[in-house]
């Protein structure tokens, strides 16, 4: 029988006993694995460090069941089986649960994952519920269309859902990326196997309890917890799966791949790292182009595939600039996730937390100057203080790795030309920024970026209706939006001759 874990939330906006399934979740049940070599995988506190509690371990046997399982919900109870409308009344629901459980999913959020909880209430969960809804309206208007060829001939277009899906995601915003992937894929008529991170895989296991409640289909929504070179290597190589949607690391994105294409060669999409820049003309409302600046790096502690990591700043409110945001990142309190006038919790693991300090100590010794930050915060959790880097130079590593952490390297410019050049100057491309009074100029250099998103005056605002991808080595296609959709059916051409025989051959 699967095990359950219960917390007993005591803070301001929840104080409740909350039960969470922790069981492999196939078929619409709870299971454990069927590999008697599976073990447990600790879920630690990263506020404390300490253990919450242990999860099973999933494997690929499992893996194979779920997709089996999966493959007869589409063929029997889902996919074309089930008119749109009625898959979109589901999705609806789902948001309608989400909503009515807000306070429970945030705090599981804060608690799991170590964001604050005023973040994970205003903003995961109650996007989470959006992208729901959003894609409960789009269920019922997936259509094709008829074409004119010539008066003896009708042609039109069926869009048809791709099948089963593999689905894989990261551990910074953990029921945030569960909508992104599973309600537009449920929205096509897809059924879903999904791997939560390891790190925070409490969120995805709550929701399966709301899942069941909506009356989703057994098979349809399959969780199965494990390790990315086991349940994630699974998914992307078994010749079940129709297509693989992931999110993470371009390292990992490219095995998904790699895997994906020696197997069935299955569709794929990657939504995959980002090295943000942030451009600040010196016409800007500069007030609000730090508080934007503070956002757009120190959202979700820095671990944010988007996050503006590297601002430039026009040499002539270089200064300026720069003692504001100095000012503003010090004012940041960071703390307990619970407390209400917390901003940034702690890293979600100790490996970021070493990875992000070494990120640090590399900025250091390669001769860039630590403005503000640069330390552990206190003496237990994985806490950094807000940190920003002057006086650095394009060749260091700060500048061209993606640090994934609440860590931004500041740099002056003088000519737009010198800044589209610098910030294009990267492997990455998800997103960007651009700070302007003149809107002529900040559409220019906007459609000048190599970057899927750009936000102009703004930072870090995300909706369920404007499309989220990134070019060149931040991924291929794009999450949200109709584009998400489209990621998720294939488009059968039929052609119907209404004359005679009009080919070539004699009889």
């Amino acid at each position: 029988m699967a095990p359950t874990y219960t917390h007993d939330f005591d803070h301001a906006h929840l104080k409740a006993k909350v039960e969470i399934p922790l069981g492999l979740f196939i078929d619409g049940t709870w299971t454990t694995s069927v590999d008697k070599n599976a073990k447990t995988i600790d879920v630690v506190n990263p506020t404390t460090g300490d253990v919450l509690t242990s999860i099973p371990e999933g494997l690929p046997a499992d893996v194979d069941i779920a997709l089996d399982a999966a493959r007869k919900a589409f063929d029997t109870t889902w996919g074309t089986n089930v008119p749109g409308f009625e898959r979109g009344k589901l999705l609806i629901k789902i948001a309608e649960l989400i909503e009515r459980d807000l306070d429970v999913l945030a705090s599981i959020e804060a608690l799991d994952n170590g964001k604050t909880f005023a973040v994970a209430k205003a903003f995961d969960v109650a996007e989470s519920a959006a992208v729901f809804r959003y894609y409960g309206g789009w269920a019922d208007k997936i259509q094709g269309k008829t074409i004119e060829t010539s008066k003896n001939k009708f042609a039109y277009t069926r869009h048809e859902p791709v099948g089963v899906c593999g689905q894989i995601i990261p551990w910074n915003f953990p029921l945030y990326m569960f909508s992104w992937k599973i309600a537009p894929a449920l929205a096509a008529g897809c059924t879903v196997v999904i791997k939560p991170s390891e790190l925070t895989p409490l969120s995805a296991m709550y929701m399966t309890k709301l899942f069941v409640e909506a009356g989703v289909p057994a098979g349809v929504v399959n969780v199965v917890t494990g390790y990315g070179p086991t349940v994630g290597n699974a998914l992307s190589s078994s010749h079940k799966v129709d297509k693989v949607a992931f999110t993470g690391s371009t390292a990992v994105g490219r095995k998904v791949m790699e895997e994906a294409s020696k197997s069935n060669i299955k569709k794929v999409t990657l939504e995959l790292g980002g090295k943000g820049s942030n451009i600040v003309f010196d016409d800007a409302n500069l007030e609000d182009a730090v508080r934007y600046a503070a956002h757009g790096i120190y959202f979700n502690h820095g671990q944010t595939c988007c996050a503006g990591s590297r601002i430039f700043v026009q040499r002539g409110i270089y200064d300026e600039f720069a003692k504001l945001f100095k000012q503003t990142a010090s004012k940041l309190k960071v703390g307990n996730p619970f407390d209400e006038d917390t901003y940034q919790g702690p890293q979600v693991s100790q490996v970021q937390y070493d990875r992000i300090m070494n990120y640090v100590e590399c900025g250091k010794q390669e001769g860039a100057t630590v403005i503000t930050g640069g330390k552990r915060h206190g003496d237990k959790g994985f806490f950094i203080e807000p940190t920003i880097f002057g006086d650095v130079k394009s060749s260091m590593t700060i500048v061209k790795e993606e640090i994934f952490g609440p860590v931004v390297v500041l740099t002056a410019f003088d000519t737009e030309e010198e800044v589209i050049a610098a910030a294009n100057d990267t492997v990455y491309g998800l997103a960007s920024g651009v700070f302007s009074r003149d809107i002529t100029r900040a559409h220019r250099v906007a459609a000048a970026l190599q970057s899927g998103t750009v936000w102009i005056n703004c930072y870090n605002e995300l909706h369920p209706q404007v499309p989220f991808g990134g070019y060149k080595q931040s991924g291929i296609g794009r999450e949200l939006g109709e584009l998400a959709i489209e990621s998720y059916i294939e488009s059968k051409s039929v052609h119907v001759n209404l004359g005679g025989y009009t080919g070539g051959i004699q009889l």
